[in-house]
């Protein structure tokens, strides 16, 4: 029990370990790599068309709905009752997946999903509003491990329940049901923050009230109030107590909060911070890709092999990706590259690598160089959007990471919707999985070619610049930084 209450009291070390749990056993989702063969298989009996062309879509558009007021709300409320949101929705996922038969409830399931993922800035921004500065980055590290922890086990392990034990889809789903259910719990021992990025609660409100008392409308100073002069334990300290709790939903502290997301905008996309707009568009315009190429994977691989007469494989290939995607990322770290200069480069050498592994999935028709390829398209990815956050949060404050961050999913997410819909839809083209990736792999050969161009200016720019002016450039990233802080 004197252990419990040290964590508790630790600060930082129990919301982290709280939160890390949670992350964990949400993210062990067994049966997420089976997705596809579950639906259009004899528990759903739903057609590939209909799962491709219908389904799939509707948790885009879903998706695009709920991101910009759900990241608003979370901020709002202070991040837990979000998270336990998710972890509540997720249950609802699974209880759907194993109870709801039907196109309707499966189409419901979309919507239910679009909730889940929206939500999950509060699992990547809750930490930030409970622990002091100095923990941030082994946070982040110790959050992000039980993620990549949670998932590969999981895929792992529905891979092993399947192959070596022959267990049908449906028990790998109510598996998934029970552990998404304990995150569902875990959640509710999250300490709830007293402090929010945008919507300042409580502090910003006394802060508010106070100058209003101690200023007039236009801001002239006040006269001296004789009558509550010196009563701080009287009814004046009731009053303001009872004035800060209304100030929390008053029209100023909105106001306040559209003004700091104003000023944050500025501060994010100045021309002071041109680079970052690029790596902002990178991130825009790639995640948009990525997440079609990962939506419609198991598609792919179902055409390719089908599940129906076919070993699957899902769960191992997601394991490897997760891994080796890891280790690309984990690499970042030891290399001795100046991401400033090389960066853009990198971004456009590395996209043209991941457009000749989608055009290697659309064309081949073995399903083992279809996997390769998927493994080879993941690790790129990591290995970049790695790169591109760690360029965008060194330079910017915490306020304004989390707006750009907020921003940048929600322009891939937009990008998104405009491609399912015009590539994906049954409204539209409705084309078939293979058409899609080979649209997929010319998009990202376009991201490719945009990026070298501007890579080989950045880098014929950088390498025609004295070395002192490239010192003094990065000091004065340093300072800007330590300015964005105070902001």
């Amino acid at each position: 029990m004197g252990c419990w209450t040290t964590l508790k009291s630790s600060g930082w070390v129990y919301p982290t370990a709280v939160l890390s749990l949670y992350g964990f056993f949400a993210n062990c989702r067994v049966a997420e790599p089976f997705l596809t063969p579950y639906l259009i298989g004899p528990h759903k009996n739903i057609s590939e068309e209909v799962v491709t062309n219908y389904l799939f879509p509707i948790w885009t558009y879903s998706y695009l709905a709920f991101l910009f007021p759900v990241f608003l709300l979370t901020d709002f409320l202070r991040y837990k009752p979000i998270i336990t949101l998710q972890g509540l929705f997720l249950v609802t996922n699974y209880l759907l997946l194993c109870f709801a038969p039907g196109l309707a409830a499966m189409t419901f399931l979309q919507v239910n999903y679009a909730v889940v993922t929206s939500t999950e800035v509060a699992y990547f921004s809750y930490i930030y509003s409970v622990i002091p500065v100095e923990h941030y980055q082994r946070a982040t590290g110790y959050l992000r491990s039980a993620m990549l922890a949670g998932y590969t086990i999981g895929a792992s392990l529905g891979q092993m329940l399947i192959s070596l034990a022959g267990m049908d889809y449906f028990y790998i789903n109510a598996i998934t049901l029970g552990i998404v259910s304990i995150a569902f719990l875990v959640s509710f021992w999250l300490p709830m923050p007293k402090r929010s990025l945008f919507f300042k609660g409580k502090n910003a409100a006394a802060v508010g009230l106070q100058s209003q008392q101690e200023e007039g409308p236009l801001g002239e100073k006040r006269p001296e109030d004789p009558e509550t002069d010196g009563n701080e334990g009287g009814c004046g300290k009731d009053k303001m107590e009872d004035n800060i709790r209304v100030a929390w939903f008053s029209r100023e502290n909105v106001m306040a909060a559209g003004h700091l997301l104003w000023q944050s905008f500025k501060e994010s996309y100045s021309s002071r911070h041109c680079s970052l707009i690029y790596w902002s568009l990178w991130w825009a315009l790639a995640t948009a890709g990525y997440v079609q190429v990962f939506n419609y994977i198991q598609l792919m691989w179902d055409h390719i092999e089908p599940s129906a007469t076919s070993s699957v494989y899902n769960g191992g290939v997601e394991a490897a990706c997760s891994l080796v995607g890891a280790a690309a990322a984990f690499s970042v770290g030891y290399i001795k590259v100046t991401w400033t200069v090389w960066g853009e480069l990198a971004l456009g050498l590395f996209s043209a690598v991941g457009s000749g592994a989608v055009f290697l999935m659309a064309f081949t028709s073995s399903i083992w160089v279809c996997y390769t390829g998927y493994v080879l398209f993941k690790s790129c990815y990591m290995f970049l959007i790695t790169i591109t956050t760690f360029q965008i949060a060194s330079n910017l404050s915490m306020e304004c990471y989390a707006l750009t961050f907020g921003i940048n999913t929600f322009v891939a997410l937009l990008l998104q919707t405009i491609i399912t819909f015009i590539v994906v839809d049954e409204a539209a083209l409705g084309l078939d999985v293979v058409t899609q990736f080979i649209i997929y792999g010319s998009y990202y050969g376009a991201i490719s070619l945009l990026f070298l161009i501007r890579g080989a200016y950045t880098a014929c720019k950088s390498c025609h610049r004295r070395p002192e002016e490239v010192e003094d450039k990065a000091q004065e990233s340093s300072a800007e930084v330590i300015s964005a802080e105070r902001f």
